[in-house]
């Protein structure tokens, strides 16, 4: 039994350290340009006082942090300066998931988040580094599992008890290829410059437009191209690397997820608090028959979701949907191919939707550069055609107590929710829809962001009172 006090393993020092040294790079670096010349030993000094001061700042936040389980509690004490005490009975712990970083297997150790239904935004209780056998020790004490039933990092898990699934190589290598992780690769290196742009210095910005007006219109597009191939193949290491021996288990009234190749986790999400689950087809993977299935998890952390949703396995073929739930969540099979359609007078509505940002952008290249007109005129016809997949997609159906909804903004979405699950039902309708006889639906669940919404837009208003009778018992 755990009850003496334990510390966290030193290794602690390091990560604390190199964490508050991230927060300050970038005052390190604005005083390191700023006072590079006349005043340059200054900056040395000050740099030096600094390091010491988080060092020192390091070992003290490791000294006085301390757990321990005593009277059915996890007892946690921290604080250097001021001294803070949290006390987390067992039976509101909800699900402990751990985590091996690249370091942390180095030294077999392992990253400990503890949750309970309250726990917002982040995890309850979060213990940076323990031995890899004292995180073990401390989820059976803590979730009372026996050490032959132990769930952490086991390989040889009963597939007749305890339903199982793995990721093969072929399937990994699908979901990178089909992530569609350039926008994100863009994004951050976007962002990643606008934090250093102000430290390029202007010479660079000239001597770079020299040299690419030098190139000829063919050596541009194929850099391109190159630079563009070298986002796509880093999307696919990262997807590759994020799930790779990707496995979910189900155990009783909880399913355990383990992913990830450099970085190792374990997750576990009790069935009583999944909301809703959904699959996600992408504008890639839908042609090609795959999909993914994740969760919406009430309470809990945003730390480990998808896009602040639990990824139960993050690719699959369509077919098989129905035999992946039949094994881990039978009672979210549902008749997703008999819904409700959106009556066809609702079709203009969602083509003038997709259609008017285009519209916009059409009318200001048109005004400034002319002669790039007709690149707007393309994305309008791709416009048209997105705006009559979501017509042609949207659409419900109630069966009993369950409630299946599916929608498409750019990726094609179905939802499958039970009545007990639905928190609030909204009707929203504008005097156009009201003159059409057309209203939009809104349903709301608890998830990790607090609450999440659905909404079919454009439905046929007696379907609508239809899910309002639903939802109300009228």
């Amino acid at each position: 039994m755990m009850f003496e006090e334990k510390r966290l393993h030193p290794a602690v020092i390091f990560f604390n350290f190199i964490k508050t040294l991230k927060e300050a790079i970038f005052p390190i670096g604005a005083g390191f340009f700023a006072l590079r010349n006349e005043a340059f030993i200054y900056f040395i000094l000050a740099s030096a006082v600094l390091l010491i001061g988080l060092i020192t700042f390091s070992i003290l936040s490791w000294y006085r942090y301390t757990y321990r389980i005593e009277d059915e509690e996890l007892r946690i004490e921290y604080g250097v300066l001021v001294r803070k005490k949290r006390y987390i009975p067992k039976n509101r712990i909800q699900s402990i998931d751990l985590t091996e970083g690249i370091i942390h297997r180095l030294f077999k150790l392992v990253s400990v988040k503890i949750e309970t239904a309250g726990s917002g935004t982040g995890a309850e209780a979060a213990l940076k580094a323990v031995k890899l056998t004292e995180g073990k020790q401390l989820r059976e004490e803590l979730k009372e599992i026996p050490e032959q039933k132990s769930m952490l990092f086991d390989e040889q898990t009963d597939n007749i008890r305890k339903p199982s699934a793995k990721i093969e190589f072929k399937q990994l290598f699908l979901a990178g290829t089909t992530s569609g992780s350039i926008g994100i690769i863009l994004a951050i290196l976007a962002f990643l410059f606008s934090e250093i742009e102000q430290f390029i210095p202007d010479a660079f910005y000239d001597n770079t437009y020299q040299m690419i007006i030098k190139l000829s219109i063919t050596v541009i597009i194929l850099l391109a191209i190159a630079i563009l191939v070298l986002i796509w193949l880093l999307g696919i290491a990262g997807t590759m690397i994020k799930y790779g021996n990707f496995t979910i288990t189900r155990n009783n009234d909880e399913l355990f997820i383990t992913r990830g190749l450099l970085e190792k986790k374990q997750l576990t999400i009790p069935l009583k608090r999944i909301q809703a689950i959904g699959i996600d087809e992408s504008i890639l993977r839908q042609p090609l028959g795959y999909a993914s299935i994740y969760a919406e998890v009430a309470g809990g952390s945003l730390e480990k979701g998808e896009d602040f949703s639990s990824v139960l396995f993050p690719i699959i073929k369509t077919s098989k949907i129905d035999a992946f739930l039949q094994k881990f969540l039978p009672e979210y099979i549902s008749n997703r191919d008999d819904l409700v359609e959106l009556p066809k007078r609702a079709k203009k509505f969602y083509l003038l939707r997709s259609m008017y940002p285009i519209i916009l952008l059409i009318a200001g290249v048109v005004y400034f550069w002319p002669q790039f007109s007709w690149i707007p005129f393309i994305l309008l016809i791709a416009s048209m055609y997105l705006g009559f997949l979501r017509f042609k997609d949207g659409g419900f159906c109630i069966d009993d107590e369950q409630l299946t909804i599916r929608y498409r903004r750019l990726n094609r979405k179905t939802v499958v929710v039970f009545h007990k699950r639905v928190q609030s039902f909204e009707i929203s309708q504008h005097k156009i829809q009201k003159e059409q006889k057309l209203a939009t639906p809104i349903l709301s669940i608890v998830s990790d962001l607090g609450g999440r919404h659905y909404r079919v837009k454009d439905l046929e208003i007696e379907d609508v009172n239809r899910l309002a009778d639903w939802y109300s018992y009228r």
